[in-house]
């Protein structure tokens, strides 16, 4: 595919994704309300609300889950999984492999009430895309609600100048859930976001995009419209036309595009791409405020630029922070640097462009501005990014978070599921400048952190191997300091050496390291993981994409299930290996998204419920062994999945499990079987 990358695609992927999440963050809080409340109780929109305890606002956190934010930003890993030109389907199985059901990415709002979960149902049914969101299938009203441009931006953001192709990629993407106008108006928002890298006029822009759909249509009319009523300067006047002729009393459904769509462009003619002024008109105009918002500002994001998001702070307040939940666990805390790097890697390999290289540390500060997450808990001092480098102005413990912090374990609307990013038995390497110390915040029995002290020095490299925790999970990973200092970058990476499992102390935020995929995971159970699923498979998750090549290790006690197991490398609910007891066999599975696992080898096995067995399996490479108390019976190759975290499985049935290990592989252990550290295998073992 012949396309030039623009020279600073990577910063202006940033802005978009940054643009997209200030946006959702500014209107969510009020998401629903009509013009004259928004009017009455806060006024014209110009910053962030959600402070304003005067106000009965929805919630008064800033950084929040959103369906806009997480669907935007997980959707598109169908890129990641399935190559940079994927199928309805393909996007199609992204959904049924990291979306957790009931759960997370979706309002759950039941078949025929919810446009997403309706095409949900019908693809967990069989029923394939584009047909799980078609009108013939759905009707007319819930296949035209707003969700199809909600979620283009992530994928258009990897079509840097390319209105066309980003909106027949946003097409496809778009009908795993909706139709008819609703496309038409997900191919214009992924139209303007490629279309804004290049673009130096706006109205030129929405001059072009209108060729991509088709001239007799209402999405076109909108824009014929509101354009016109634009022309006179008053987006209040325009606001309250478009109120008159597409407004919810004539498009029906819980959030029409029709008129969410004609409030976007309304924003992009008002303010000429200018991101402060286009806050302003999408956000006071009403209905689907974050949506709207989110789309007007990844528009507006990339048009400006970085220097469009510093008329006034709207990045400071959110640092870069965001929440993905997904099935694949460890990647559900997020900052916007790391999405829009992966993004950015994306689009230079749809259009053939050498790829940049890749930071080399997790956290490295190299796109202007950004501080990736850390942020002051302890002390008085402030942070931000002079130049490649996080600067600490004064004593303070500067984190970031690795997992739920405090203020998001009670997430509003939209539940926060996560894994943590950091284990114990891991290594974090950290460049400082001036004296610093390494810490971690760790949860405790009361769900609340502490802090535990690492190495300290000056100007230099702190190395920190995780200890033990007692299973409890790592919230945040930063520094601490007495005085001014420099972070310049701080990483790690490969598998951990952990035993996950009740701590000693108790609580809760331990079980939440877990991503429950599945009908029962109680805490009133004496095993630890009392597991339970009634219908299909269920997964217990823990760990990250960043795991390789490691041996887990867990005792399975299956009682009344049709299989129970042990996975490794799991990337989702359809990606991973497993070795599991079904049936009269021990079986290795690799996942697929939907449908029964493809068997890689069995054999006959006579296990029996109550029974407990000890379950291994290590993954080297493309070599996948795996066996049972001990005994080594399956020694495969499959190079399918190269990565990610473990899991308990259960299919139909319950299981419980007491301990699970994880181990690092060594150069001198390779691939031999392990029982992992601590667990003792029965007398009578066979």
């Amino acid at each position: 595919m012949s396309h030039i990358v623009p020279a600073d695609y990577t910063e202006r992927v940033y802005a978009g994704v940054l643009g997209k999440v200030i946006a959702v963050y500014l209107g969510r809080p009020y998401e629903g309300w009509r013009y004259d409340r928004i009017q009455a109780e806060l006024g014209d929109v110009t910053y962030y609300v959600n402070d304003r305890a005067d106000v009965a606002l929805k919630h008064h956190l800033l950084v929040v889950t959103d369906d806009d934010i997480s669907g935007t930003f997980v959707f598109p890993r169908a890129l990641r999984d399935a190559g940079v030109d994927p199928s309805s389907v393909d996007v199609g199985d992204a959904w049924l492999n990291y979306i957790v059901p009931d759960t997370s990415i979706l309002w759950w709002g039941g078949l025929g009430n919810s446009t997403e979960h309706t095409a949900y149902l019908r693809m967990r049914a069989g029923i394939a895309p584009p047909e799980s969101g078609s009108i013939a299938r759905n009707g007319t009203v819930v296949a035209e609600q707003v969700g199809a441009q909600i979620f283009v931006e992530g994928f258009a953001l990897t079509c840097p100048g390319d209105p066309a192709g980003a909106a027949d990629l946003a097409e496809r993407a778009a009908r795993v859930s909706h139709d008819g106008e609703a496309i038409h108006a997900a191919r214009v928002v992924a139209a303007l976001v490629a279309g804004a890298f290049t673009a130096d006029d706006m109205d030129r822009l929405l001059d072009e995009v209108m060729t991509l759909i088709p001239a007799d249509s209402l999405i076109a009319q909108i824009h014929r419209d509101v354009r016109s009523w634009a022309a006179d300067g008053d987006w209040k006047a325009t606001r309250q036309r478009i109120d008159d002729k597409y407004g919810y009393h004539i498009y029906g459904g819980n959030c029409h595009v029709v008129p969410n769509h004609a409030i976007v462009i309304a924003a992009l003619a008002h303010s000429g791409g200018a991101f402060d002024e286009a806050m302003t008109v999408v956000c006071t105009s009403g209905w689907d405020t974050d949506s709207n918002g989110g789309n007007v500002g990844a528009i507006c994001g990339v048009f400006g630029g970085l220097a469009g998001l510093s008329r006034q702070d709207w990045r400071g307040p959110l640092a870069d922070r965001l929440y993905l939940p997904a099935a694949d666990g460890g990647s559900c805390v997020a900052d916007a640097a790391r999405v829009a790097l992966e993004l950015a890697q994306l689009g230079r390999t749809r259009y053939g462009a050498p790829p940049e290289p890749a930071p080399a540390h997790r956290f490295h500060f190299t796109l202007p501005g950004s501080v990736q997450g850390f942020e002051v808990v302890d002390g008085e001092a402030t942070v931000g990014n002079p130049g490649g480098r996080l600067a600490i102005d004064g004593a303070a413990t500067v984190v970031t978070p690795t997992f739920i912090p405090p203020e998001a374990q009670q997430m509003p609307i939209y539940a926060l599921v996560a894994s943590p990013t950091l284990y114990p038995g891991q290594t974090i390497r950290a460049t400082v400048g001036g004296a610093a110390q390494l810490v971690l915040r760790v949860y405790t029995g009361t769900d609340e952190p502490r802090t535990v002290e690492g190495p300290a020095g000056r100007d230099t490299e702190l190395v920190w191997t995780v200890p033990d925790l007692d299973g409890q999970p790592v919230v945040a990973v930063g520094i601490r300091t007495s005085g001014p200092a420099t972070l310049h970058d701080l990483t790690w990476s490969g598998a951990p050496s952990v035993r996950l499992t009740r701590p000693a102390d108790g609580g809760a935020m331990w079980r939440r390291a877990w991503v429950a995929a599945l009908d029962r995971f109680d805490d009133r159970w004496p095993e630890p993981f009392r597991i339970v699923q009634n219908r299909g498979r269920g997964m217990l998750i823990t760990g990250t994409r960043d795991w390789r090549d490691y041996t887990v290790t867990a005792d399975v006690t299956p009682h009344l299930a049709a299989a129970a197991g042990l996975a490794a490398r799991v990337q989702g609910l359809g990606r991973y290996y497993a070795v599991e007891l079904a049936g009269e066999h021990i079986r290795l599975v690799r996942g697929v998204p939907h449908g029964e696992p493809v068997v890689l080898a069995e054999q006959p096995y006579d296990w029996s419920y109550g029974r407990t067995y000890h379950l291994f399996l290590t993954v080297d490479g493309d070599r996948l062994r795996a066996g049972v108390d001990g005994r080594s019976l399956f020694d495969e190759r499959d190079d399918a999945f190269d990565s990610g975290g473990v899991a308990l499985t259960v299919t139909e049935g319950r299981t419980a499990t007491q301990v699970v290990d994880v181990t690092q592989l060594s150069p001198t252990i390779g691939a031999e079987p392990a029982t992992g550290p601590g667990v003792t295998l029965p007398e009578d073992t066979p």
